[in-house]
């Protein structure tokens, strides 16, 4: 695997996506393929190809001359730098136009490779794809609403059921119902009455992918002051989301909070994206709605991994690749989550399966801003791992472990001085949080961030007490800071603390004696 991180920067080797729309153009470089490769640099364009596609069965000049530009761009863009490969797909304009195969033609041209243009169902698949890519233990139904058309896909550990592709696309759905939503909403409903499988969606969440409705989760955020303006894996309840659709498809967009978060050419789209979404979920009667950044263009770079590679947990690997280029011991990074293990379980704080993963990731990134001023540590902290382009993690997930690398540099602070997302968790994840934080705290200072240390200092809970275990030649570095530090942890579980400096050796050498 070749990653930034393992290899020097000047041994990437950068990969693109070009993603030709039917509303927008997109280039997507990744530093290179594996699996939590992060992106060198993004861009779209809003075309609108698929502007007039109902109504005159063809893109416009205006529109192909604009996404040809874009393409010269994304050419120059990728040369300068250094993209090895180029993946280049079409989607529904160019599928159902006249003039899509002349366009095409002159697209490849300009950026100098194949461009593959999508059936329905294959865009389906990769949007899917890219929903696996993203998220952790995937059971649901993905919805991709672009420009000209709606693929939606029902996907069960990780392999795909039944899938389809409708003409629901938002500009041709403009375009089809003459802009006006009542007509656009009898067009919905006759589509959907096609997929009686829609159903068996009901109770399992939906994912939503789109640009369209990435805006409507902004307008959502704004509209009720939701603190992390992230929009992978923002979660709605079923209701919410039904009743949000509901306002925004029956007001002006200019009328609603955080509009200017939606970028012009989108907000024309959004009242027409919240109806498909609206009826949508009426139908498939899902646990809730989750938003995707993740979907074709993810799904496309996803397929090209290896089998090994996509197997890897993507958090844990982001995380892995952050501890390597950040701490400033990727090797404790790494040992920080079999020290705090004993911690966790039994006379500890009990975990499941996600807590234990989370304190995983957590102690792997738990020294990434240490060349921080001292007294912005905790925050920078917080806001790189809160704010961060993090997958296969949720937002309750992201934010506990932002605090516990904040604890990890503050220490304990009452709830009233608590980051404001801190809101977002209940008393468990924020004591767990908590306690992961002051476990680290309290690994640091004796470490001091170095390798095989913690190794040798182990820590375990024994009899309602912590017990921390300071052998020769680590015994010297008990003192009054540790202790303090040692004290907090204790608080938290509820029990006493003890640092047992007892020498192995010692009754050996006294007997020889």
């Amino acid at each position: 695997m070749l990653t930034r991180a393992h290899s020097g920067s000047e041994a990437l080797q950068p990969v693109a996506v070009v993603d030709i729309g039917s509303n927008s153009v997109r280039l997507l470089v990744y530093e290179g393929n594996w699996r939590s490769a992060p992106p060198l640099y993004n861009e779209k364009v809003l075309c609108g190809l698929g502007r007039s596609l109902s109504s005159t069965g063809k893109m416009s000049s205006d529109s192909i001359d604009r996404a040809l530009k874009a393409l010269t761009r994304f050419r120059a863009i990728g040369q300068q730098l250094g993209v090895q490969q180029i993946s280049a797909v079409a989607t529904a304009a160019a599928r159902d136009a006249s003039n899509g195969a002349e366009f095409i033609k002159k697209a490849s041209a300009i950026i100098g490779t194949d461009i593959d243009i999508l059936t329905g169902k294959r865009e389906a698949e990769l949007a899917a794809k890219g929903i696996i890519s993203g998220f952790h233990k995937v059971d649901g139904i993905a919805g991709d609403l672009g420009g000209g058309s709606l693929e939606v896909t029902d996907i069960e550990n990780h392999k795909f059921g039944s899938g389809a592709t409708s003409p629901l696309g938002c500009l041709r759905l403009m375009d089809e119902s003459s802009q006006r939503i009542s007509k656009a909403a009898k067009i919905v409903d006759a589509e959907f009455e096609k997929l009686p499988w829609l159903r068996d969606g009901k109770g399992r969440p939906f994912f939503a992918i789109g640009g369209t409705w990435r805006a409507f989760a902004k307008l959502h955020m704004a509209q009720f002051n939701y603190p992390l303006r992230v929009m992978h894996n923002y979660r709605l309840r079923r209701s919410n989301a039904i009743e949000f659709a509901r306002l925004i498809r029956n007001l002006s967009p200019a009328s609603l909070a955080g509009i200017e978060r939606v970028a012009k050419a989108r907000r024309e789209t959004v009242p027409f994206g919240a109806l498909v979404l609206e009826k949508l979920l009426e139908r498939v009667q899902p646990s809730e709605v989750i938003i995707s950044a993740y979907g074709l263009r993810e799904g496309l770079q996803y397929e090209q991994l290896s089998d090994a590679e996509q197997k890897r947990d993507v958090l844990i690997s982001l995380c892995e690749d952050l501890a390597d280029l950040r701490a400033r011991s990727p090797q404790h990074a790494r040992e920080l989550f079999g020290w705090t293990d004993p911690l966790f379980g039994n006379d500890g704080f009990e975990e499941n399966d996600d807590d234990r993963r989370l304190r995983h990731a957590t102690c792997l990134i738990s020294d990434i801003g240490w060349r921080a001023h001292t007294e912005y540590r905790a925050e920078q902290s917080l806001s790189m791992i809160s704010r961060g382009p993090m997958a296969g993690i949720d937002h309750k997930g992201r934010i506990r472990m932002a605090l516990a690398v904040y604890f990890r540099h503050r220490g304990q602070l009452k709830t009233s001085q608590l980051p404001e997302i801190a809101k977002l968790l209940d008393r468990r994840e924020l004591k767990h949080a908590r306690i992961l934080g002051a476990a680290i705290r309290t690994a640091h200072m004796i470490s001091t961030s170095m390798p095989n240390v913690v190794v040798n200092t182990p820590i375990f809970s024994k009899k309602g007490k912590v017990v921390l275990k300071l052998p020769p030649p680590y015994h010297i570095l008990d003192g009054e800071r540790l202790r303090r530090r040692l004290s907090s942890l204790a608080n938290l579980l509820d029990c006493d603390y003890e640092i047992d400096t007892f020498d192995p050796n010692a009754d050996k050498t006294a007997a020889r004696a």
